[in-house]
């Protein structure tokens, strides 16, 4: 057992959050070892053990929480007590790819392994959010989608902190042109840094943090309210699992925030 646990976190967050990583859990092979996500062969005995881990280091009961199976969409749900589940139970919402609560204790979660996990907290008006931004979700303007379920909950885009944990950079995010074209026209053309040509032809290198950040203050965040963690999950194997690398031999990290 790897007891080294390692939570990444962030100061413009005042809620108790993180964001996980590989080291610190019971998993072993290709799940080794902090693998907090089902469906892909771990025991769910594993499993429940990280997730007690990871909750330790964050400050969590992680018994019960509100998550679900990522598809890449831009819904996101109110989410409420009832709504939480064990590691062992179904998700509440299949389909759902964000979630907001002004319940105080009751996290949410989000499963990544290369898109760009997105916690947000409002701490005037004590709303959380979380959302799942791969390039699909982002470029359907997810964060626009959580902002406007946080501001139905009393939160004020201008109170808002966002933080986006790691996921894949432009370092190693190379794509087609549909992809910068999907998240140029979200964006509506505001594009500046986000997106060089690769040395392949007709290939581009793409930063999707940074369109999730640009499209926050759009939305009225103030930029120092706006932060992101900066690892890839591409480049660091022994840090992070990475779907672009690994395929689907791989565990996953979460993303939690609560209030």
């Amino acid at each position: 057992m790897n007891t080294a646990v390692q939570v990444i976190t962030s100061p413009l967050l005042t809620c108790p959050h993180g964001f996980s990583t590989r080291p610190g859990g019971v998993s072993t092979g290709i799940f080794e070892s902090l693998n907090l996500g089902s469906g892909r062969g771990e025991s769910l005995e594993n499993i429940e053990k990280n997730w007690a881990i990871f909750g330790r280091a964050v400050g969590l009961d992680t018994g019960r929480f509100v998550c679900g199976p990522q598809v890449h969409g831009s819904e996101v749900r109110i989410a409420r007590r009832e709504d939480a589940h064990s590691v062992r139970q179904s998700a509440s919402w299949p389909g759902v790819d964000g979630y907001v609560t002004d319940i105080p204790g009751l996290p949410l979660v989000i499963f990544t392994a290369d898109c760009a996990p997105l916690l947000l907290h409002d701490p005037v008006a004590k709303v959380v959010g979380a959302a799942h931004c791969g390039w699909r979700g982002t470029a359907a303007d997810m964060m626009a989608s959580v902002v406007e379920k946080m501001t139905l909950l009393g939160a004020r885009p201008e109170n808002i902190r966002a933080v986006i944990g790691p996921g894949i950079r432009q370092c190693c995010f190379q794509t087609g042109p549909e992809v910068p074209e999907a998240l140029g026209r979200m964006l509506g053309g505001d594009t500046e840094g986000l997106f060089r040509p690769d040395q392949e032809p007709g290939k581009f290198r793409v930063d999707l943090p940074g369109a999730v950040a640009r499209r926050l203050g759009q939305l009225g965040l103030a930029p120092a309210h706006i932060g992101q963690t900066g690892q890839c999950t591409m480049c660091q194997p022994e840090l992070f699992w990475s779907h672009r690398s690994m395929g689907n031999a791989r565990g996953s990290q979460a993303n939690i925030i609560a209030l």
